[in-house]
């Protein structure tokens, strides 16, 4: 799509002005949703859906702009629905801005430059009135109108993509564990027992997350989902990988192969021979967490001890079988949580797609007094 032929082609020579928020929609508060009866009418606070009531607030397409908390959450809403103090609905003027091309718009200013909140994050009426939208040729409200809704729907079609693409990886998430958990479960005598610490070499490395280098050579395995960097390795092995303590503990983000730095407050696993390692890795994904939430004598567990890994039962049936189920497993592994080949690759793809086309769309000039 070229940006000078479709873009001439569809505001047709018409010229585009810049209105403050003001004067095309009215920002108005939520309201305290304490008391009211429970319904099918969706609570929106500046997270999303809180819960769900029988009356509404407003009935009319809107645009949430949250008002402090997560402030670059926005909402389009056509459906009644009640807001609360924390995000701010707009009353839209529709003879002059189409409600999706303003919610269009809005995702592509930075809030966050915006905010004026001393901790939490924070947006003021002041501040959002002024926010510049441009509106193709106001003088003609019924062709400004039919321009706003072509490059809406443009955008519209690949935001579907996307909720589509999500939808079937929600499904597919659902699947795995399913399949996940039936191909795991094993009656008391099918399969011989043993215990991680049988079948496993378990230990932590020895670097600290401020030993991270941006384009070290190997990759560094600290305790959080995203892997870092060093110029170092301390293994070259094949590894399952687990937060020893913080908000990952209990949960597998990692499966390492080849060479890697391993943080000191993270452990590894290293399979022998008698079973697989991908089969450790699924078993693992599947049942350590609840294992260690229930070993632990505290409610919620903090940080992880090695007897932890040493205690904790698996199965293991014939290394055909184990072959088996790790076959049909992987390819539901990869299929939601590939960033190379699955669903979320995908979806990223669609997402960057839309945000090129989007910032090509609405980049329209400024007045320089405005710019």
């Amino acid at each position: 799509m070229s940006k000078l032929s479709f873009m001439e082609k569809l505001l047709d020579g018409v010229e585009v002005k810049w209105k403050a928020l003001w004067e095309v929609a009215k920002i108005k508060h939520g309201k305290d949703w304490k008391g009211l009866d429970a319904g099918d009418i969706p609570v929106y606070g500046s997270g999303g859906v809180m819960g769900y009531v029988d009356t509404y607030l407003y009935d009319k397409p809107t645009v949430l702009i949250p008002r402090k908390g997560t402030i670059t959450n926005i909402f389009y809403v056509e459906t009644p629905f009640w807001n609360v103090d924390t995000i701010y609905y707009t009353e839209i003027d529709i003879s002059k801005i189409a409600p999706k091309y303003l919610y269009h718009f809005i995702k592509t200013i930075d809030l966050m430059a915006l905010d004026t909140g001393s901790g939490r994050p924070s947006l003021t009426q002041t501040i959002l009135k002024k926010i510049l939208i441009p509106i193709p040729c106001p003088d003609k409200p019924e062709k400004s109108l039919k321009i706003q809704a072509e490059i809406a729907r443009i955008l519209d079609a690949f935001t579907e993509l996307s909720t589509e693409l999500s939808t079937e990886l929600t499904a597919r998430k659902k699947q795995y564990t399913y399949y996940r958990d039936q191909l795991l479960s094993f009656e008391e005598g099918e399969v011989e027992w043993k215990t991680l610490g049988e079948v496993a070499v378990i230990g932590t490395g020895s670097h600290d997350t401020k030993d991270a280098i941006e384009d070290g050579d190997h990759i560094f395995y600290a305790r959080g989902r995203d892997p870092l960097r060093l110029n170092v390795f301390d293994f070259d092995e094949t590894a399952i990988i687990t937060a020893g303590d913080g908000v990952g503990v209990g949960k597998v983000f990692h499966y390492a192969q080849g060479k890697y730095a391993l943080h000191q407050r993270a452990y590894r696993i290293v399979p022998s021979e008698a079973i697989l390692p991908r089969f450790v890795y699924h078993y693992l994904v599947a049942f350590f967490y609840v294992y260690i939430q229930k070993a632990s004598v505290s409610s919620s567990v903090t940080s992880l001890r090695r007897p932890m890994f040493l205690n904790f039962p698996i199965p293991t049936p014939p290394l055909a079988e184990q072959a088996r189920i790790v076959a049909i497993l992987d390819k539901f592994d990869t299929l939601i949580n590939s960033i190379s080949e699955g669903l979320p690759r995908e979806i990223v793809a669609r997402q960057k797609q839309y945000e090129y086309y989007r910032d090509l769309l609405l980049s329209f000039s400024k007045p320089e007094v405005e710019a």
